[in-house]
C-alpha cells in the first residue's frame, strides 16, 4: 500500500523532470495508461463494453480527470511540486461537502471546520506568494476541486459499472479532450510531439507505473484491508512527495518557513480526519456486533 502512496507522491517530482509542457505531459500519460490498461484487461478477459446509458456521465467525468491533471502539472510547472501536491491534499475536505449533495450522505459540521483550519493552512502557505506562486496556487487548488468532484462521480458511478470500465472509458474521454486542446492550440504537431529518450522512460514510467499499475494494484488492496486504511494512509502523500522534493529537487532551498508551518497545519487536519473516521467506524461496527 504505502509503495502504491509512494508512486503517487512521486507523480509531483515527475513534473518537474520530465521536460516538456503540462499539456503534453498529461496527454503522453493518458495516452500509454490508456493503451496499458486497455491491453491488459484484454488480455485477462475481462468485459469492457460499457452500458450506452451511463456512457455520457463517465464521458464527463474523464473531462474532470484531465482537467484536475492539466491544472495540476500546470501548477507544479508555475511552482513547484511541493506546492502542487500540498494543495491536492485538499481535496478529501472538498469530498466531505460533495459527498452529502451527490450521495445524499448526511453534513459534517466537523469536517467543515476541518476545511476552515485547511484554508488557514493555506494562508501560511500563501503568506509570501506573489504573481507567479499565486497563480500556481489558484490552479494547485482548482485542480484539488476537480478530483474531489471525479472521486465523488465515481463513486455515484461505481454502483452501475466496474472501476476498470470507468477507469479507461474516462482516460478515453480525457485523452480525447487533451488532443482537441493541444489542436485547437497548435501544439499537435509531429514536431510538438518530440520527446527525449529520458523523457520517455518518464513518461513510461507515469503511464504503466504510476497510473494503471498503481490503479489495478489499489483495487486489491481495497478489497484485502479495505476503504479506511487506504483511504487514512493516502494521507501521507503530501509528506512523500515534499521529501521526495527535498531530496531530488533541493525544493527546501526555495521553501519558506510559512511554507512548512502551513504544510504541518494542513496535513495534521487530514490525519486527525482519519482518525475521526477510525473511531466513527468501529463505534458503528461494536453497534452492529
Amino acid at each position: 500500500m504505502h509503495l502504491i502512496i509512494f508512486l503517487w507522491g512521486f507523480t509531483g517530482i515527475l513534473g518537474k523532470l520530465i521536460h516538456k509542457d503540462a499539456l503534453h505531459i498529461v496527454w503522453y500519460r493518458i495516452l500509454i495508461a490508456f493503451v496499458a490498461l486497455g491491453l491488459f484487461l484484454l488480455y485477462i478477459g475481462k468485459d469492457i463494453r460499457l452500458s450506452k446509458k451511463i456512457a455520457p456521465k463517465v464521458i464527463g467525468v474523464g473531462f474532470i480527470v484531465a482537467t484536475h491533471w492539466m491544472t495540476f502539472y500546470y501548477s507544479i510547472q508555475l511552482s513547484t511540486a511541493s506546492l502542487a501536491i500540498l494543495c491536492l491534499s485538499t481535496t478529501t475536505l472538498h469530498v466531505s461537502w460533495l459527498e452529502p449533495l451527490v450521495m445524499n450522505k448526511k453534513f459534517s459540521l466537523r469536517q467543515l471546520l476541518m476545511g476552515l483550519v485547511v484554508i488557514s493552512g493555506i494562508s501560511f502557505v500563501s503568506l509570501d506568494f506573489s504573481g507567479q506562486e499565486l497563480l500556481a496556487l489558484f490552479f494547485g487548488l482548482f485542480s484539488a476541486l476537480c478530483a474531489a468532484f471525479f472521486s465523488v462521480f465515481n463513486a455515484k458511478l461505481s454502483e452501475e459499472t466496474s472501476a476498470e470500465q470507468l477507469t479507461l472509458y474516462e482516460m478515453m474521454a480525457a485523452f480525447v479532450l487533451v488532443s482537441i486542446i493541444l489542436l485547437f492550440l497548435g501544439k499537435l504537431h509531429a514536431s510538438d510531439l518530440i520527446i527525449s529518450l529520458s523523457d520517455f522512460s518518464w513518461l513510461l514510467f507515469l503511464g504503466i507505473v504510476c497510473t494503471s499499475f498503481a490503479f489495478l494494484a489499489t483495487i486489491i488492496i481495497v478489497r484485502k484491508l479495505g476503504a479506511f486504511t487506504v483511504s487514512l494512509n493516502i494521507n501521507l502523500e503530501p509528506i512523500y512527495t515534499i521529501l521526495l522534493a527535498i531530496v531530488l529537487l533541493n525544493e527546501h532551498k526555495s521553501l519558506s518557513t510559512n511554507f512548512y508551518w502551513g504544510a504541518a497545519i494542513i496535513i495534521l487536519v487530514l490525519l486527525l480526519n482519519g482518525l475521526f473516521k477510525h473511531f466513527e467506524l468501529r463505534n458503528i461496527n461494536r453497534e452492529i456486533g
